[in-house]
């Protein structure tokens, strides 16, 4: 059974006896590259309230034993609507992005120290230093369409100096939808818009959208992951076409990208274990949107080696591709291109120039991790390696393949040619290696 908010559950010490050894080995290898970087987490205030929620905070101590800096900032809509039951009281908007009368503002209040106990609480069984603050400073919004949105407030600014000099003396920021204006007084803030806020002021590198929705759900079906500039496009065009439920950190997550912040995860915070493989795992559990520096298709470096041999080795298993060492992989790495998904390889590809036929090249190695097949990775990464050969003034590109021939022929342009169009030396290694691979070719205009 898990845990709630109040219930006993074990501390950071403890996890390393119920991961396994093989977990570890796949969290750590993210280690050097999120160390020291800024997570904003955001967690509706419905799984504050969950009983996963202990288990969300031992993921957090997890994340800040691991040297990832952590902000949390919660929303209070669930515990709001509870106080409104409970006391009779009615509310003239739940989630900030309505008006906020006076009795709505004086529940929120209430609704955020109910909140943020319950963070603390569960942060200071976790063995974690935290604390509540008073960084956010707003302005009333104002008149809106002719209606007067009385306390619901917008951010003005985010006091910087005071939440980073709590992460570098290894505090945990809480912060609340609640914030304050020029004379002190208390204003309601939309949680979403406050995690975008806060993630630009920071310079953070992710905002974890923790929610009761399993992700980011688009024509009724959950989305992966999407490019900011498709799900703005959609955004303003089809909206009805996000459910409205996740509609919220769809907009913010547009706005925090837009503003700096590289990736936005939205997730399902009801999962056991779901946030730590959201974040130290090729595919996640929940939805990842991603701003241009997200995919990309780079050059190969020596450190990648161990990379792409272990992402190569099913296929050689299958025979899709020639068996290569380590030390061979690490002598023709400056052949290699790989494609990132959130600095993961998963894809890569070889671009090998003749010398004695200049006019000549050879695409090879291509390989696209089967999670992500069926997205065009494969296409990009061979028009990517046509295009370098291109630029090199080659006007005719070969490839040899056994299982993928439909691949070349249907999907990027390649004709089946003759063995013959092969080089000396490589006609030689063609015929020596016996895997009767079909020859395809495609000219570059």
């Amino acid at each position: 059974m898990s845990n709630g908010p109040g219930q006993s559950h074990p501390p950071a010490s403890a996890i390393a006896t119920t991961i396994k050894p093989t977990d570890l080995r796949g969290i750590l290898k993210y280690v050097p590259r999120f160390q020291g970087q800024i997570f904003i987490v955001a967690v509706d205030g419905s799984i504050v309230a969950d009983d996963n929620f202990g288990n969300l905070l031992v993921d957090l101590a997890v994340l800040r034993s691991l040297g990832i800096k952590i902000v949390i900032v919660h929303g209070l809509s669930h515990q709001l609507k509870e106080l409104s039951a409970a006391r009779n009281i009615a509310i003239s908007n739940s989630d900030g992005t309505g008006v906020t009368d006076a009795a709505t503002l004086d529940l929120a209040i209430r609704a955020s120290s109910r909140a943020s106990h319950a963070i603390v609480e569960g942060l200071t069984q976790n063995v974690l230093k935290c604390a509540t603050t008073n960084a956010v400073r707003a302005l009333p919004i104002g008149i809106i369409k002719g209606v007067d949105q009385q306390f619901t407030g917008k951010v003005e600014r985010i006091d910087k100096d005071f939440l980073t000099e709590l992460i570098d003396r290894q505090v945990v920021p809480v912060v609340s939808p609640v914030a304050f204006g020029p004379d002190g007084k208390s204003l309601r803030v939309n949680s979403d818009l406050l995690a975008a806020e806060l993630a630009e002021a920071l310079h953070a590198t992710k905002i974890v959208y923790l929610t009761p929705a399993p992700g980011l759900e688009i024509d009724g079906e959950i989305r992966r992951d999407i490019p900011v500039d498709a799900l703005r496009k959609m955004l303003d065009e089809q909206p009805e076409r996000i459910a409205e439920s996740v509609r919220s950190k769809a907009t913010h997550a547009i706005k925090a990208i837009e503003t700096g912040t590289p990736r936005v995860h939205i997730l399902d915070g009801r999962v056991f274990d779901g946030l730590l493989n959201e974040i130290f795992s090729n595919e996640g559990v929940g939805s990842l949107v991603y701003g241009n520096d997200y995919a990309q298709i780079r050059k190969a470096r020596k450190s990648d080696v161990r990379m792409i041999y272990n992402l190569t080795r099913a296929a050689v298993r299958r025979e899709e591709l020639l068996f290569r060492s380590q030390q061979a992989l690490e002598k023709n790495i400056d052949q290699f291109f790989v494609f990132e998904i959130d600095e993961n390889i998963i894809a890569c590809v070889t671009l090998y120039f003749y010398p004695d036929k200049p006019q000549l090249a050879e695409v090879g190695s291509l390989y696209v991790m089967p999670f992500y097949h069926n997205r065009g990775i494969g296409k990009k990464m061979v028009d990517y390696a046509c295009m370098v050969a291109k630029e090199r003034d080659v006007s005719t590109v070969i490839a040899l393949s056994t299982q993928s021939f439909g691949f070349f022929t249907n999907v990027v342009g390649f004709e089946e040619a003759t063995k013959d169009i092969l080089p000396d030396a490589r006609l030689k290694l063609y015929e020596e290696s016996g895997r009767n691979a079909k020859v395809l070719v495609r000219q570059l205009k």
